[in-house]
């Protein structure tokens, strides 16, 4: 091992130049000994701080730490580790192109909340006037932890787990993440293989869910006439009307409800939707069996398709009579909604879960990026396009809704609803009652199925790097264990296909990702801005991009960021109540079920902390001091020099600007 030589421009600003260790490497280094600013900005991310091995011969040697300070402007109390895109470039596989890393992010980051949820609670929530609280989460909170996870996958290049070589007291968080991904994708599975019953159902002349008289209809089955909204009493609106054909037809011709008595009785998994679920299983294991030399190839369809059908959709949209009353009603601007603080509640967490912080995809699929990839500008584009496209689904979403709302004779609250009854109801009814309703339902629910794929490929990309990278044997045999992970997920998710299915969906909808991801992703943002240190993690992006965040980026990570968590984490605790769904209240042995689910993957979080405490050698001191030191850095613990019990390393941990 060796120190890297220090070369001087004329103009006094120092560049690093490093022994060629490849033919590549030999060209980029074969340029003038003083080279133009410019020139030298990969030098410098590709700076190797721990020394290199020259020759072949170790050295010994370090960097003279005097000269680095003159550059850095002060002293820096750590000794930096080996630049991952030097010595692991040639290791990692890498997206074939920067547009397969762009759309991944992308269609995973947009999702079906897109379409069924963001638009209800815009609606809800002072219409326009939600989106000033929408955007100030966005760029106070959103933005940052999205830029976050990006950079930190990239320039460790490792996933969820192994990421936390920074910081080895925090790998639990990591593993809290891979869990999470595995049970989401328990149910999500399940969601996009009822898109691919309704998608089969509505290859034929007559929707199955236009008329009454099928076997699965009630006596009750009505078919919805304008009639001023004389059909329906005052206590009952139009989206909650059990009884039309549409609905009747998701909950007793697709899902069977009617056979289950609630969550204690399950009975056995649907035929129809177990092919379904094998469909959904079979194409996620295919997309991504090669990992993101395959995936990447696939979301040039999955990731686009849905903006184009939505543009489609919405094109029609607002062509249709009363769907002028719809876009009205979805921006209509109320600011005394601003006064309720469910209002803030509903737009922190909707830009929480809508950007999909949490999960470790971003960290995932940033590590597969080339070092030096401009991770910045990936964070504010992907971030941006995922905003802009819930706020424009409102608009096809609610142009329909204003013509059901016109066609059947009632109010605009009547017939607006949010998740699964909007796409699976309301619009597949909507859709019945246009010319060519055939070709609509079938470029409807392609669009839900695209938009289901690609977030689903993210989580369980999510737990195949996460693990991979963790246990070497598994990334050996990556294809046998995508195999296996696609299996298990299948497995689970019969229990979410059964006559009753939809209320253990619902448990782990409301557990599985709710506050344990709110919980993951606080100890994640205190991990690496507290106990890695902000600015260290800037001087990485430093590394890799030629150029270190701004002071607005370093506030929002160290203080803003971790309280927006912090208070959301509270919120989402305080304001839970037991579960509903419509009329059925879930027993307490559910609740106490569902509060299981999220604390088998919180608690990895205190139990991996206390295993790596006990794991490491020496006196109590010193386990702290391996605990918190980055890996790279153990060998100072060992020689006494354990820099987090300085006051120098707390100061610098302190100091953003």
């Amino acid at each position: 091992m060796c120190a890297p030589s220090i070369n001087f421009s004329s103009r006094g600003k120092q560049s690093w130049s490093r022994p060629a260790r490849s033919p590549s490497a030999a060209r980029s280094s074969a340029s003038a000994p003083s080279p133009p600013r410019a020139a030298t900005a990969r030098g410098r991310r590709e700076v190797v701080q721990c020394g290199e091995e020259r020759g072949g011969v170790d050295t010994g040697e370090r960097p003279k730490w005097g000269a680095v300070h003159q550059h850095l402007h002060r002293p820096l109390p750590y000794e930096p580790r080996r630049t991952p895109g030097v010595i692991r470039g040639d290791e990692r596989e890498t997206w074939g192109k920067k547009i397969d890393f762009l759309l991944s992010v992308i269609g995973f980051a947009v999702d079906l909340a897109n379409v069924w949820r963001f638009p209800f609670l815009c609606y809800k929530n002072g219409g326009g006037a939600f989106l000033i609280p929408y955007i100030l989460f966005l760029l106070i909170a959103g933005m940052p932890l999205f830029y976050m996870e990006l950079a930190l996958g990239q320039y460790n290049r490792e996933g969820a787990a192994t990421v936390w070589k920074i910081c080895p007291v925090f790998k639990g968080v990591g593993y809290t993440v891979i869990l999470i991904a595995f049970y989401v994708g328990f149910y999500y599975n399940v969601i996009i293989a009822w898109s691919i019953h309704y998608l089969f159902a509505s290859m034929t002349n007559e929707l199955p869910w236009l008329h009454c008289g099928n076997p699965w209809n009630t006596p009750n089955c009505t078919v919805p006439q304008p009639m001023n909204g004389s059909f329906l009493d005052n206590r009952t609106s139009y989206a909650k009307n059990k009884n039309t054909p549409a609905a009747e037809y998701y909950e007793r011709g697709v899902l069977h409800l009617h056979e289950s008595r609630g969550i204690g009785d399950l009975g056995p998994p649907r035929w129809e939707l177990s092919l379904c679920l094998v469909a959904v299983v079979f194409i996620l294991y295919f997309s991504l069996w090669k990992g993101v030399k395959s995936s990447g190839k696939v979301v040039y369809i999955t990731a686009t398709m849905p903006y184009i059908v939505l543009f489609v959709l919405l094109i029609r949209g607002i062509t249709l009579p009363g769907a002028m009353d719809g876009i009205r009603a979805y921006l209509h601007i109320d600011l005394k909604m601003l006064n309720n603080p469910k209002v803030w509640i509903d737009a922190a967490t909707q830009i929480f879960y809508s950007l999909g912080a949490g999960f470790g995809v971003l960290i995932a699929f940033a590590s597969y990026n080339k070092f030096d990839n401009n991770c910045y500008r990936d964070a504010l584009l992907t971030s941006t396009i995922n905003c802009v496209t819930s706020f424009v689904s409102g608009f096809a979403i609610f142009s329909v809704l204003g013509y059901m709302a016109q066609k059947h004779g009632v109010r605009i609250e009547d017939v607006a609803t949010e998740g699964p009854g909007l796409v699976f109801i309301i619009y597949p009814e909507a859709i019945s009652t246009l010319p060519g309703s055939t070709f609509w339902a079938i470029v409807f629910f392609i669009m839900l199925l695209t938009l289901g794929i690609d977030s689903s490929m993210g989580g369980m990309e999510a737990v195949i790097t996460g693990l991979a990278d963790d246990f070497k044997i598994l990334k050996k045999h990556r294809k046998l264990f995508t195999f296996a992970t696609a299996f298990g997920t299948f497995l689970f998710a019969l229990l979410c296909i059964t006559n009753g299915g939809i209320y253990v969906l619902t448990l782990l909808d409301s557990y599985a990702a709710g506050t344990s991801i709110l919980f993951g992703v606080l100890i994640e943002a205190i991990g690496v801005s507290w106990f890695y240190g902000v600015d260290r993690f800037s001087e990485d992006i430093e590394r890799m991009m030629g150029f270190k965040p701004g002071l607005y980026w370093r506030l929002c990570w160290k203080f803003v960021s971790p309280t927006f968590l912090l208070v959301v984490v509270i919120a989402s605790i305080v304001t839970s109540t037991g579960l509903t769904l419509d009329d059925y209240v879930f027993p307490p042995w559910s609740n106490v079920v569902g509060w299981g689910v999220a604390l088998s993957s919180m608690l990895f979080v205190p139990v991996y902390a206390v295993y790596k405490f006990f794991s490491m050698p020496g006196t109590f001191k010193e386990r702290i001091a391996y605990c918190v030191t980055p890996e790279h850095e153990h060998h100072l613990v060992k020689e006494g020099n354990i820099r987090q019990f300085t006051t120098n390393h707390w100061e610098y941990v302190m100091i953003i600007v």
